[in-house]
């Protein structure tokens, strides 16, 4: 079963949300730290440290 990666980013982050209740600033600095990361001269590091 191939399930799209935005749709299973969702429900972990809904899931995660829900059970562990994070509070909202840090959830805000994760996710605009992964968008910032993303988008910087590290992503190339990253991406290969994951796969």
């Amino acid at each position: 079963m191939q399930v799209p990666l935005w749709f299973a980013l969702i429900v972990v982050g809904y899931l995660g949300v829900k059970l562990i209740r994070p509070p909202a600033w840090l959830v805000a600095v994760l996710l605009l730290g992964g968008f910032l990361l993303a988008d910087s001269v590290l992503a190339p590091a990253i991406d290969n440290f994951l796969k």
